[in-house]
């Protein structure tokens, strides 16, 4: 296990008490799917705790493809239903790795009229960034390491541990 339930839930808290601290009216959370859904969903409950209660909305991005390396290109697969004019966005997303997809939603949601756009991602992996852009919030600064659970996946398995585990290779060797 490479971060617990417990210090899940106390860095998404942490989060939450700094984004409360922010003067972000209308604020809208997006999350990122598929990987960010408990994240977004646990944040949203830690910002009710810290006394904001920012309007959600879901976009999906993909830029791998069925792969676990990216192919460069973002693409839209379902994007928000609501108008960005004007707004505090915060997108929220899994993992911070190679930035394409979150400087792609970040330039986004600018095109659309975002007052502004802030971003907050469980975890950072700052040696294979591509695109110039650091999240606003992070969880964690991650090894680079493949990592699953709290909503991330291998081959759609593994997004409901409670936890932030590591994929291992496994030896057959005895």
């Amino acid at each position: 296990m490479l971060y617990s339930c417990e210090d899940i839930a106390a860095r998404n808290a942490a989060i939450a008490r700094e984004i409360a601290g922010l003067d972000l009216s209308n604020l809208l959370i997006v999350a990122i799917l598929k990987g960010s859904f408990v994240f977004a969903s646990d944040l949203l409950r830690a910002l009710y705790e810290a006394g904001v209660s920012p309007e959600v909305d879901f976009m999906s991005l993909s830029s791998y493809g069925a792969g676990t390396t990216s192919r460069g290109q973002v693409t839209i697969l379902r994007d928000v239903e609501m108008d960005m004019h004007g707004r505090s966005v915060i997108l929220v997303d899994d993992i911070l790795e190679s930035g394409r997809t979150l400087a792609f939603a970040k330039d986004l949601m600018v095109a659309r009229g975002a007052r502004s756009v802030h971003s907050c991602v469980l975890l950072d992996k700052p040696g294979h960034r591509s695109a110039d852009i650091e999240a606003d919030f992070v969880g964690f600064e991650c090894p680079d390491l493949f990592v699953v659970g709290y909503g991330m996946d291998v081959a759609h398995a593994f997004r409901e541990l409670p936890f932030v585990g590591i994929v291992e290779e496994r030896s057959d060797r005895k």
